[in-house]
């Protein structure tokens, strides 16, 4: 059984510890010492245990009674909702309710009066974070997949700064009022693998001021001035397919608002970090390391248009996975090179490696209220690996793994290696009597593609299928969290072998509409039950829109409403009911 101990009085001092880091009283090392041990690839703690800074207890503050529950800031209390015809203006919309699924084990009454909280933390996931400008992008795809290009994207990062600016409002965890222990981003945090994005991740997440513009500084060189009718160009008269098929909007000073200084206050609680597809792979399914690719990112050339016919034959390539190095991109971008567009070079665009990525983190200079590397460790850059263990609380463990495949593909796998690490660690948590939440960028539904890791020829790679079936078989395991889809799911998984299965939590992204990211809290009912509560969550700018508002908070507004009307938009990424606000019942 977990352990319980009785820590009214460490509560406060949480309160206090997380007052004094939002108000950076808190800083440099005394700021992240106590944030949690993290354990290496080789399943070593990388220092001596702290006391975690923010560990939940079993006991809530003395104060949580008159906190709890509430729904200011949540999509429990309003979600932004689409008026009117054509371009549809957002505003507030019906609250999405609270769901019990018990699926796995029968929710019991009275449990309400009896919970006490384990662990609660936040999920960010598939931030996309892009630089709109980059030579590497394949706009010119956009009659065939939405993916390609949004009309929203160009505010990522102001969309990115406006949910940090949410999370640091939030009065604690929700349903417990339990202090929120970290936020978790599950991968996709920049969309070109691109320095330039990295840098305005993590600027975004520790606080500090963000330019997201690349190449010339004094003006915006991308799609949106071209003149191609393609695409929405919001400071001109073009009638462009946007304006004329779905009545989108002129903006003039949008695009000099749209890459001008933005602040990001930073997140006021400690966060970990897990790593995408686009994070590690050129365009999010290209094999790394080709030269050509590299050199084009820098350089002084954009492929801005693309005859249809050549634009679905290599977007099928990429669907059926046939072109993992990309090759045939490579043979295309070549053979349209007369037809690219001058943009000024700009070495900040360059690919990084999954070394520098991790490098990225550990710099103190990113480290804002901690820990020291986001969940990476020295050991991890010693390994190049990017999969980690870290402390939660005394009752539960953090487990991070990469998804994603150095072979190619936006679908993921894990190696032979990783699952064997991971195996281990699972076996630790069952001797130690600890629960387990894992976190990955991919969905057990999306690890289909095992193309051979280059870095290690000979090793299998193993999908969603059989690493479902290894947590299920593992009796910690709570719950599994992700993103990659875009869209929230909610889905349950048997044990076996004795064990009580567990939840996979399946989060939208923050770039496609609704924009949302969710808050979890794991409970412990004593009744033989533990609860699982997700709430989701919104940036904190306002619904409604105003087109002369440019402002860092307006833009956020219109980040939302550009992707509520982008054309192409699913209207299914909200998911049900219960892959919403839900509380999760799982047998102890």
């Amino acid at each position: 059984m977990p352990r319980t101990r009785s820590v009214t009085k460490a509560a406060a001092d949480i309160d206090r510890r997380a007052v004094l880091a939002a108000t950076g009283a808190l800083t440099g090392t005394a700021a992240i010492a106590g944030v949690g041990h993290l354990i290496g690839p080789g399943g070593h703690e990388s220092a001596a245990r702290p006391v975690p800074a923010q560990a939940l207890t079993r006991e809530a503050p003395a104060s949580a009674a008159a906190r709890v529950p509430y729904t200011r800031g949540t999509t429990l209390a309003s979600v932004a909702t689409g008026h009117g015809s054509g371009y549809r203006r957002l505003g507030d919309g019906p609250a999405w309710p609270r769901v019990v699924r018990s699926d796995l084990r029968a929710a019991r009454s009275g449990r309400a009066a009896r919970r006490t909280a384990l662990a609660a933390f936040v999920q960010f996931t598939d931030l996309h974070l892009v630089d709109v400008q980059h030579p590497l992008r394949y706009e010119y795809l956009r009659s065939q997949t939405s993916s390609a290009w949004r009309p929203q994207e160009a505010l990522s990062v102001a969309g990115a700064v406006s949910l940090v600016e949410r999370v640091n409002a939030l009065r604690g965890a929700p349903v417990t009022a339990a202090p929120l222990h970290f936020v978790m981003t599950t991968g996709d945090n920049t969309d070109n693998n691109a320095r330039c994005e990295l840098d305005w991740f993590l600027t975004a997440m520790s606080g500090g001021r963000i330019t997201p513009n690349t190449g010339d500084p004094r003006h915006y060189e991308g799609v949106q001035d071209s003149g191609i009718p393609l695409y929405w160009h919001p400071d001109s008269a073009l009638r462009d397919t946007d304006k004329r098929d779905h009545h989108f909007p002129r903006l003039d000073g949008f695009l000099a608002a749209a890459i001008s200084e933005l602040r990001s206050p930073g997140l006021n609680l400690p966060w970990y970090s897990t790593v995408g597809n686009h994070d590690a792979l050129p365009g999010g399914c290209y094999a790394p390391g080709d030269s050509y690719f590299a050199e084009l990112a820098v350089g002084g050339r954009k492929l801005m248009d693309l005859p249809a016919a050549q634009g679905k034959a290599i977007w099928d390539n990429v669907k059926r996975g046939g072109d993992p190095r990309g090759t045939a991109f490579e043979e295309l971008l070549r053979a349209q090179a007369r037809h690219m567009r001058p943009v000024t070079p700009d070495e900040s665009r360059a690919p990084f490696t999954p070394a520098e990525y991790v490098a990225a983190h550990l710099d103190p200079a990113r480290t804002g209220p901690g820990p020291v590397g986001h969940g990476y460790t020295q050991a991890n850059l010693a390994a190049k690996t990017q999969y980690y263990t870290f402390r939660v609380s005394d009752d539960v463990v953090g487990i991070s793994l990469d998804s994603t495949d150095p072979g190619g593909h936006y679908e993921g796998s894990l190696g032979t290696t990783q699952l064997k690490w991971l195996t281990a660690r699972l076996k630790d948590a069952e001797r130690n009597g600890d629960h387990v939440v894992v976190f990955s960028h991919h969905t057990s539904r999306t690890m289909r593609n095992l193309n051979a890791d280059p870095g290690r020829p000979g090793e299998r790679r193993h999908g969603g299928d059989e690493l479902a079936a290894l947590l299920a078989a593992h009796r910690p395991v709570l719950a599994w969290v992700n993103g990659h889809s875009h869209k929230n799911a909610i889905t349950p998984h048997k044990g076996t072998g004795g064990s009580h299965g567990f939840w996979e939590i399946s989060t939208a992204s923050h770039v496609d509409f609704p924009q949302l990211a969710r808050i979890i809290e794991i409970t412990d009912n004593h009744d033989g039950t533990l609860s699982l509560f997700t709430t989701l969550i919104e940036s904190s700018a306002p619904h409604r829109t105003d087109f002369t508002d440019l402002s860092q908070t307006g833009l956020a507004a219109l980040y939302r409403e550009l992707a509520f009307n982008a054309p192409g938009s699913r209207a299914t990424l909200s998911g049900t009911a219960g892959d919403r606000n839900t509380e999760l019942v799982l047998r102890k």
